[in-house]
Formats: C-alpha cells, structure tokens, sequence
C-alpha cells in the first residue's frame, strides 16, 4: 500500500500545462519509429555496410547539435511557443521525403535536415517544462514529459517492427502523420496561454530592470558537466544504433521481436518512472542518483559480453532502463538550476549540443568497434566507461550546484 501511495503521490501538484506537453510529446514520439530502424534500414534494405550506415547515422548526431544551438539561441530571442510549434509542422515533409533517397549521401543529407529541424524542438521544450512547472515540481515535470516519450517510445517501435516487415516507408509516414498531430494540438492548447504569459513578461520588462546572465558557453563548471553528459550519452544512446545491429546480427532477433523489447523498454520506463524519481528526490542527492543512474547503465551494456540469450536481453534492458529513470531527467533538473533566469534556452541548449555530439560519435564508433574488434569488447567497454562517468557526476553536480547557491542569491 506504501508503494502504491507513494506512486500515485508522485503525479500530484503537476499542472495542466505540463500535462498537455507531456501529451503533445507522446503523441509526437509515438510515430517515432524511424530512429530506432534507422540502422537495418539501411544495412538491409538499402544494403549499405555496417561502417557506412554508421557515418550515415552521424548526420543525424551532426543535424541534432546544430538543431539544439538553434533551438537554444531562437527559443531566447522569439520564445519557446513558436519554436516548438514550426519544428512540429516543418517535420512533416521531412519525414515524407526520407525514402526518396537511396544513396548514403541523399539518407545522410535528408536526415541532417530532418534532425536540424525535429531537434530544435528539444530545448524548446525543456524551457517551455520550467516555465508552467512549480518550482518544487520540476524533476518531476521532465520526468512527466519523459514518460510520455517513452510511452510513445513503447508503441513506435513495436509498431514499427510490424510496419517494417511490410513496408519501411509506413514508418516514416507515420512520422509524419504523429508530428502533424502533435503541432496541431499544440498549437490549440498553448495559443491563448502564451498571449497571456507574453503579457505578463512584457509588464514585468517594463517595471524591472532585466539583468544580463553570463553564456553558459562561458560557464566553466557546466562546459565540464556537459562534457560528462555527452560521454554518458555516447554509451547510452548505443540503444538506437549498434544495440538494434548486435540484436539482429548477433542475437539473431526478427524486426517483429526486436520492436517487442524496444517496445517493452519504453513501457517499463512508464510504469517505474514517476515512482522511482520520487524516491530518488525524498532518500538521495542530486550526486549520488547520477552516480547510480549512470553506473546501472553501463552494468546494462556489461552483461551483453557475456551472454546473448533472450533472459539475458530483457535483464540487460530492464536495468538500462531503471539507469535512465535515475539518469536522464535529472541531467535537466541539473542544468535547469545551473542556468539564470533569462538564459535557460541557451543552458538547455547547450546541453542538448552535449546530448546531439554523441549522435554523431556513437554510431560510427560503436559499429566501428563492433566490426574490427567484436560485440564483447564494445559492451565490456561501455561498463567499464559508464563506471569512470558515474564516479565523476558524484563529484561534479555538488560543486557546480554549490557554486550556484553561492554566487547567485535567486538561486531556485
């Protein structure tokens, strides 16, 4: 009954508005189906080698870190409402256009493009999170949102694995289709609300005087902790690209049973999130959750040297997904105390560049690993990473944190 309490407990005091974001982000991931197919696409359908659909997924990683500076530096200057709706719609004829091309060029150039504009949505988004959450709410808010995502993430590729035993363009009309949906919708909800929130910052504009808050591109402390998350997401981000390829090749899976456990990730994530970030928020620091989250991670890819068997895949991915509950939305919380008032756009963005330089690093280097060396010492490796990263969050997020605290008196 405790447990119960306790994660029903975890939903209140959230607002509408973080509830119709997280809506409009599962709407949108629920087509997103592509990422994850991305890599057998392209080795078994448009038979590229596995070290060329490695560069190809790279424009994707490459079109991520543009998206997030962009979307970081426009969500400031025109504010977050028509940054995440424009990167909603814009995304539609992108999808659409991906199984035009055939060639590695033609895939690489239309998925920098389509990544450039879907991925600028992200910091967006992060900042439209802190705005409409309480204070006191906002781990939990992105964990909301995460969780929709990764209900969305849920059904997408598992759908996405029957789709593409038929025909791989489904997936990217669905894409499409959901992305429409999600613009539409939110759009209607955000309309008359950013009116109104537009009004309120023009008033307090014109009574106080705003202070101008330092480039986080200029904040030692966070260029550190950022590179620290960009080296967690070169081993956690192996989920949507060598991951798929070990199952298939490797494991021998089927695109219907590889969907199953991808399918089966997201669904966990929904079911233990809100409950185990509350649990992380009432017994440990923001340090030791980041130590743990980042340690299970690795342990998740460890067990893959050893042993492929279908217990051993669905351990593996049940302990990757309770070191991503512990890891991930906190990495947000995190950057959202570390950033000023006026300048959250630009720390999210920024963090988003450290989350996107991964996608461009993890798929050429892990399939590079994986061709030359083999899959036991790629995993082996990951756990042995993962370990170095978690003991280096427990020591950086209390000094950047403390820093903060000290050095600026509006501190939340």
């Amino acid at each position: 009954m405790k447990l119960i309490y306790l994660y029903t407990n975890s939903f209140k005091g959230l607002s509408k508005e973080s509830w119709m974001l997280a809506l409009v982000m599962l709407i949108n991931r629920a087509g997103s189906m592509v990422l994850p197919f991305l890599g057998v696409y392209m080795t078994n359908h448009l038979h590229f080698s596995i070290e060329n659909t490695g560069i190809v997924l790279s424009f994707f990683g490459i079109g991520s870190v543009i998206g997030s500076w962009l979307g970081g530096f426009i969500t400031d200057k025109i504010g977050e409402y028509k940054v995440q709706y424009l990167s909603l719609l814009l995304s539609v004829p992108l999808f659409c256009l991906i199984p035009v091309f055939k060639t590695e060029i033609g895939v690489g150039a239309i998925i920098l493009i389509q990544s450039i504009v879907s991925d600028s949505f992200r910091p967006a988004n992060s900042v439209a999170i802190t705005k409409y959450a309480k204070p006191e709410n906002i781990t939990r808010a992105f964990s909301l949102n995460r969780m929709a995502v990764n209900l969305g993430f849920s059904i997408g590729p598992a759908l996405g694995g029957i789709l593409s035993a038929i025909s791989y363009e489904f997936l990217f009309f669905t894409n499409a289709l959901a992305a429409f949906m999600a613009g539409i919708l939110y759009i209607i909800f955000f309309k008359k609300r950013n009116k109104v929130a537009r009004l309120k910052a023009k008033k307090v504009k014109e009574v106080i005087e705003i202070k101008k808050e330092n480039s986080p591109y200029r904040d030692g402390k966070f260029l550190i902790y950022c590179f620290f998350c960009m080296l967690f997401s070169i081993c956690f981000f192996q989920l949507f690209s060598t991951l798929t390829i070990f199952y298939k090749n490797t494991a021998k899976l089927s695109q219907e049973h590889i969907g199953y456990i991808l399918g089966y990730s997201g669904f966990l994530v929904v079911l233990l999130e809100m409950g185990l970030v509350q649990i992380a928020e009432k017994y440990f620091s923001l340090a030791v959750t980041m130590f743990l989250g980042t340690f299970i991670c690795g342990l998740s890819y460890a067990m893959l040297g050893f042993d492929h068997s279908m217990l051993t895949l669905i351990l593996s991915m049940s302990f990757l997904c309770v070191g991503e509950i512990w890891a991930l939305p906190f990495m947000a919380t995190i950057t959202a105390l570390r950033s000023g008032k006026n300048n959250k756009g630009a720390y999210m963005g920024l963090n988003g560049i450290s989350f996107s330089i991964a996608f461009i690093i993890t798929p050429y280097l892990g399939t590079m690993i994986a061709e030359k060396f083999g899959f036991t010492l790629l995993w082996i490796g990951t756990g042995v990473l993962a370990t170095f990263i978690a003991i280096a969050f427990y020591f950086i997020v209390p000094w950047m944190i403390k820093d903060r605290k000290e050095t600026d008196k509006s501190y939340v």
